[in-house]
């Protein structure tokens, strides 16, 4: 059976969200092979049907979130067992080898959490960078300006 493109605009908005991506029709026109006309149908079906919410306008995030995240700690004892409270319930006592094991099935959150990490520090570079040649260009036009009106034409 076919995905419908309701499907399909939903699967993305939770994907990203799950990747801490800002969800908009515009980097949902990125991820999906879709017209905008027919994403922002989608976007608008699915915030009737309260599958998604509209958080200000142009964002989107998904109805279904997860429980607030546990406190989550750490210890390694002198012997190398590892103990991981999680929240005040759940208790891990792991051998060293366990540690080992968890460690490695773990490694694709901790690289997507890097990534994550990454990504927004670029936003954030990017941002600072063109207000500073925004700024740039207004001081060079302000700067031209005044030439132009304090030297007579050459020609």
């Amino acid at each position: 059976m076919q995905m419908t493109n309701k499907q399909r605009v939903l699967d993305a908005v939770t994907d990203l969200h799950n990747q801490e991506q800002v969800v908009t029709r515009e980097t949902l026109s990125d991820v999906l092979d879709l017209k905008q006309t027919i994403i922002d149908d989608n976007l608008s079906s699915l915030v009737n049907d309260d599958l998604i919410h509209r958080v200000q306008r142009g964002v989107y995030v998904p109805t279904v979130e997860h429980k607030p995240a546990r406190v989550i700690s750490k210890i390694v004892l002198p012997d190398g067992t590892t103990v991981i409270d999680i929240g005040d319930n759940i208790v891990l006592t792991l051998t060293p080898k366990e540690s080992r094991v968890l460690g490695n099935l773990m490694m694709c959150e901790a690289l997507q959490y890097s990534n994550i990490e990454s990504g927004h520090h670029a936003a954030l570079t990017t941002a600072k960078m063109d207000l500073e040649l925004k700024n740039m260009r207004k001081a060079l036009r302000k700067l031209t300006a005044g030439q132009n009106e304090s030297q007579p034409a050459l020609l």
